[in-house]
């Protein structure tokens, strides 16, 4: 009999929530074949099984959160002289059971990127769970505010505390300091309204987002530039290679020399210092139907506009299938948003986390311009950059902007 438990899959994961089992209680399974579906804050995971056997109890049933280290399944794989208990005849178990490591040694998963490794056994699993649950971005908005999570009561799943219960502590903090004034309740849902729970990838997202809002002052600055010659590039290219080059590789391939030159929108504020990144791993926002999505491009000044594009292609479909790894997710130094894709003009993104600026790209329109005092007709591209004030001022931005767009005029400028 063998306790299999969820492993962290990456980027210091706490918990996941369980999307769909593949092998129902009381059914065998073989090693390897896919297990359980798991949701993380980026991503689904198939989670293969680590040893072959029937499945005895599953650890938590689809659409619950399960702890990183808790139980996942029990499998019973003949080890043991114990028999499986009968198909349905067991209740799953708590999230916080820990199997004892001396009897029943579980078995964790360890994923890289694009490969599944199992089998792995741990002989310890550290039992001691924290005083207070909460996530660590959780944990961080209440550091930086000044709220102490030990005297802040949690909504959430088992007690845990959830960004809309620090956000309470402070507005209470700001009530208790302030005259108070007359506020509108907010409405309460009435019985023609539909309550929709908001999925787990859409409340990271939210968090994420609030979370950038209230840590980076950001400053957008905005500008457009003649495409012709990028749309004349992308057309040749696309016809060379016989294969469809977005105008997003185009951008990433323009925009590192920016970076390189720029080292500034290429880093990420860690405290009181900042840390340049000299690898440059462009973010792609991703519209999908679960919700916006920003793989990464690893490496892009490594890479040919055709590579990109490859890779942005296989990025883009993993993202609408919910099939990309970790890795895939993680580790961005600058983000690029074509929101023109969707008729978008010029916008105001926010800054990701852990970076220090982000571009967004407009829908290419005919547009009166004027050369040589004379006026004709040009495809002008919307172009918003959005960066973190706190360690690039306007007159750096605007130096940024200015090469970027250089570059996107002429696009022999990147691609010789």
């Amino acid at each position: 009999m063998r306790n299999f438990v969820l492993p962290d899959i990456g980027e210091g994961l706490v918990e996941a929530e369980i999307v769909s089992w593949l092998v129902a209680e009381g059914e065998s399974v073989g090693l390897d074949d896919p297990l359980v579906e798991v949701e993380t804050d980026k991503t689904v995971v198939v989670m293969p099984a680590p040893v072959a056997g029937v499945v005895v109890r599953h650890g938590a049933a689809a659409g619950e959160t399960i702890k990183v280290g808790s139980v996942l399944a029990v499998i019973d794989d003949g080890s043991q002289d114990d028999s499986p208990s009968p198909a349905g005849a067991t209740t799953p178990l708590a999230n916080d059971e820990i199997p004892d490591p001396e009897v029943d040694p579980p078995l964790v998963g360890s994923f890289g990127k694009g490969t599944t490794t199992l089998g792995r056994r741990t002989e310890s699993v550290n039992a001691a769970a924290p005083r207070v649950l909460a996530l660590p971005l959780v944990r961080k908005l209440a550091k930086d505010q000044g709220v102490d999570l030990a005297s802040v009561t949690g909504t959430g799943p088992d007690g845990q505390i959830t960004r809309a219960d620090v956000m309470a502590a402070i507005e209470a903090k700001a009530d208790d300091a302030v005259p108070v004034v007359a506020r509108q309740a907010a409405p309460v849902a009435g019985p023609d309204d539909e309550v929709i729970p908001m999925s787990k990838l859409r409340r990271t997202i939210a968090d994420r987002m609030s979370q950038s809002w209230a840590e980076i002052p950001r400053v957008t600055t905005f500008d457009e530039v003649d495409a012709s010659r990028l749309l004349q590039a992308r057309k040749a290219l696309s016809l060379r290679h016989s294969q469809n080059i977005t105008l997003e590789a185009l951008v990433v391939k323009a925009v590192v020399p920016a970076l390189i030159e720029f080292p500034e929108f290429n880093a990420t504020v860690n405290g009181n210092d900042m840390v340049v990144h000299h690898r440059h791993h462009i973010a792609v926002a991703v519209d999908t139907p679960n919700g916006l999505m920003i793989p990464v491009v690893h490496d892009a000044g490594l890479l040919t506009v055709l590579e990109i594009a490859t890779e942005i292609a296989r990025l883009a479909s993993g993202a609408a299938d919910r099939t990309l790894g970790a890795d895939d997710m993680s580790g961005g130094t600058f983000t690029v948003s074509n929101i023109g894709a969707v008729g978008g003009g010029h916008g105001t993104p926010i800054v990701p986390l852990g970076t220090t600026a982000i571009l967004s790209v407009g829908r290419a329109k005919d547009s009166a311009v004027v050369r040589n005092g004379v006026v004709v007709v040009a495809p002008m591209m919307p172009l918003s950059l959005s960066y973190d004030h706190r360690v690039i001022d306007g007159a750096l931005g605007r130096k940024f902007v200015a090469r970027l767009l250089e570059n996107l005029a002429e696009p022999a400028l990147f691609l010789a």
